[in-house]
């Protein structure tokens, strides 16, 4: 059995920091402002020679009206503590015991599971003036650390190691190979376009938090899942405004790591409101997606609200068939996240896309479509000289890209290579995926010096003509002229002549 810890406490007091300092990464967000974390995110925990599943959940507050933000968020953050071993209870070492943190003693006392308390924000080698006043909450005296300086790490680990058994520590992490059989899938969008709703449907319970509310999720949770046997990674990152509309700090640090999800996935879903289908900022996020080589799953969500469906279908296609050219044949699934409607075409789409993705051509049939390609529809000529086509591979795949040997890659025209990207995806079914080329020029096997041997030193020129005229310092190699008899001196044709009629 994993043996799992969570971090609990009041907002603001340093939880996520300790999450990152036990994780060795910044994997949370961190900022002065209270109430950052609203998901709680796990992570594999490592101090010293212990290893563990480690929990890092929302700031705990007394919550009085149901159904509020803060209720929902105590609520997911008492589902995280009822899964843990050990309770890490977090309290600010310099404020001391607010009122809060005995309404959050109280309430974690409740969960029965072992309490450690630990002080943060003490740095140094002397302790804050508040610190004696934590003792009061019951639960033994407190562990004075530093989460941002990485300090009383030992006493930690000393408490630890009391509740902890070898046979419940962690597995070591996971290699490479085994994280390539993971499925990454980054589910993006604006802001409450149903992207945690759709995850929660997926995995089949309230993971994340939901609610009318734009702009709840804050941080990229990643979220192990399987499905028919695949195992599978989805990710719930933060919606995506406009640039020119973020100005605070949060958003902008939200909006980076919903990027780097992107960057770092495999398939992304991007989730749009059928009531406004392919609005300028939807157009945006796909086009990024495309830039980053990623296979692009459009998920219409809100499709039980739609009233004239056929229409609507129409103009999705549309759009997307203008604004999106350069993926032609992109999957567009319906769907209901709320009503969990069409989530089973839907994740047929991506696997269906993913194997697009890592789709491999081989040589021999890539060389024989160019040739056919090339006599059907010759690329242009150019300066009295017809670009020829002389040979093609597929360099790599996810996502397929060829390199093309031209005897001018310069001068072919975007409009041929757009022909030949329609015929590639017709011919070996790679619709859907973006296409990249690498355009390389052939070499001339008659130019003398590709002929000769490159490990021949090549022989010494003499200056040309140009540089004989603007060199001061060149003489022209021949035979001396003699001197003249009884002079060191040497004469003119002139003066020669005159000595010898003398």
């Amino acid at each position: 059995m994993t043996f799992t810890v969570a971090i609990a406490g009041r907002p603001n007091v340093g939880k996520s920091t300790l999450f990152n300092r036990l994780i060795g990464r910044s994997m949370a967000l961190v900022s002065d402002e209270p109430g950052v974390t609203r998901d709680w995110r796990e992570g594999q925990g490592s101090l010293f020679d212990l290893t563990f599943r480690l929990l890092d959940t929302a700031g705990l507050e007394d919550v009085r009206a149901k159904g509020s933000l803060s209720a929902r968020t105590a609520a997911q953050t008492k589902t995280a503590l009822e899964q843990t071993n050990v309770i890490l209870l977090v309290v600010d070492g310099r404020a001391g015991l607010t009122p809060d943190d005995k309404v959050i003693a109280r309430e974690v006392r409740k969960t029965g599971k072992p309490i450690i308390l630990v002080a943060n924000k003490c740095e140094g080698s002397y302790l804050p003036e508040a610190f004696d006043e934590t003792a009061a909450l019951g639960f033994g005296d407190p562990i004075p650390v530093s989460a941002s300086h990485g300090e009383g790490l030992i006493e930690l680990h000393d408490a630890l190691c009391k509740y902890i058994e070898p046979s419940q520590q962690d597995e070591p992490a996971a290699s490479e190979d085994e994280e390539e059989k993971h499925l990454l899938v980054a589910v993006v969008g604006r802001p409450n376009a149903g992207k945690s709703t759709l995850i929660n449907q997926l995995i089949g319970e309230d993971r994340l938090l939901t609610g009318p509310e734009p702009g709840l999720t804050r941080d990229a949770i990643p979220i192990a899942w399987n499905y028919k046997g695949r195992p599978v990674r989805l990710v719930d990152t933060a919606g995506l405004r406009r640039r020119a509309r973020v100005t605070e700090k949060l958003e902008k640090m939200s909006g980076h790591e919903s990027l780097r999800a992107i960057r770092l996935a495999h398939v992304v879903i991007l989730v749009i409101d059928a009531n406004q289908p392919f609005d300028k900022q939807d157009l945006t996020i796909a086009h990024h997606v495309i830039e980053e080589g990623r296979a692009l799953v459009v998920a219409v969500n809100k499709w039980d609200a739609v009233e004239h469906k056929r229409d609507v279908t129409k103009l999705i296609q549309v759009k997307a068939e203008v604004s999106l050219a350069q993926v032609a044949g992109l999957p567009l699934v319906q769907i209901s996240a709320l009503k969990a409607e069409g989530l089973d075409a839907l994740m047929k789409a991506v696997m269906n896309i993913y194997a697009t993705w890592n789709k491999r051509v081989s040589t021999g049939q890539l060389n024989r479509w160019l040739e056919k390609m090339e006599d059907n529809h010759p690329p242009p000529i150019t300066s009295n000289r017809r670009i020829k086509l002389r040979y093609m591979t597929q360099v790599k795949s996810r996502p397929p890209t060829f390199s093309l040997w031209v005897n001018k890659p310069v001068d072919l025209p975007e409009s041929y290579l757009r022909f030949l990207t329609h015929g590639l995806r017709d011919t070996f079914g790679l619709a859907g995926v973006p296409i990249r080329w690498q355009m390389k020029k052939s070499e001339n096997p008659y130019l003398e010096e590709k002929r000769a041997d490159p490990n021949q030193e090549k022989p010494r020129l003499g200056k040309s003509r140009h540089q004989i005229k603007y060199d001061k310092n060149y003489k022209k190699p021949g035979k001396k002229k003699p001197k003249s008899k009884g002079s060191s001196v040497r004469l003119g044709k002139k003066a020669a002549a005159n000595n010898r009629r003398k």
